[in-house]
């Protein structure tokens, strides 16, 4: 099984890559597109260069590794998406060869984590239009689609990710719960910039406080996203009932 979970970035992606790839059937693979997406935006995210050199910025390339099995042999290959990475123009040809999970967070979470380490933040850096978008077409093309919300993986962890791999038809690894200190040996070389936090975690945090207050020049960008994120939400996944729409 190859898992393309789609996301954004501060939203628990990354502790996310970690539970799986805690699993000893699971190899991982983190923001495959993301060498292809700078090299074709020209945009100017920290550590760009080293991005490109150590990635592939052939999207077609890309998109033919993410169907194919893992590389080292796993049974199962997570891929960690960014969804504002999968450009127009770049082939979904790949898209019926993968399981699909949608993983959100409240955009106010985000741009308050987001805006800490990039400035001059877009409602097109944290993904939610795009992320809703391949829901969609992902949904549209008949398959299966999950949803998950990070504030409830942190609540409840154990209950959370049982409910998930049922859904996606995998058993349940307690493994999935706690992971070693300090990164993991599938990091992208953009974790020296962005990991510092969960590169200190061993499990997921526990449930978070009141959402943020934002400055004023964020307060758009939130309102932009959260019609996105509230449409996602409502497929999400509960600790108990059904959340696998197709």
């Amino acid at each position: 099984m190859n898992i393309a979970m789609w996301s954004g970035p501060r939203n628990l992606s990354t502790a996310l890559m970690y539970s799986f790839g805690a699993r000893r059937d699971f190899d991982a693979w983190d923001e495959p597109f993301y060498a292809a997406y700078l090299q074709r935006t020209g945009l100017a995210h920290p550590m760009r260069d080293a991005i490109i050199a150590g990635g592939e910025p052939d999207a077609d390339r890309v998109a033919l590794a993410c169907a194919a099995p893992a590389p080292n042999g796993a049974p199962h290959l997570y891929q960690k998406h960014m969804s504002h990475h999968m450009l127009p123009g770049i082939t979904r040809n790949w898209f019926a060869a993968v399981t699909h999970v949608f993983l959100v967070r409240h955009p106010a979470r985000v741009l308050a984590s987001y805006d800490r380490k990039r400035e001059a933040v877009t409602l097109d850096d944290i993904g939610f239009r795009q992320q809703a978008e391949i829901f969609a077409e992902v949904r549209n093309a008949g398959a299966p689609v999950v949803v998950i919300d990070s504030a409830d993986i942190r609540r409840a962890p154990e209950a959370m990710l049982r409910r998930l791999c049922a859904a996606i038809g995998l058993d349940f690894d307690p493994a999935m719960l706690h992971w070693p200190a300090g990164g993991h040996a599938r990091d992208g070389v953009w974790a020296a910039h962005w990991y510092d936090a969960v590169h200190r975690s061993t499990g997921f945090a526990g449930p978070e406080g009141a959402l943020p207050d934002l400055p004023p020049t964020l307060e758009a960008v939130r309102d932009a996203a959260l019609p996105y994120y509230e449409a996602l939400r409502a497929h999400a996944l509960s600790a108990e009932g059904p959340g696998v729409q197709s």
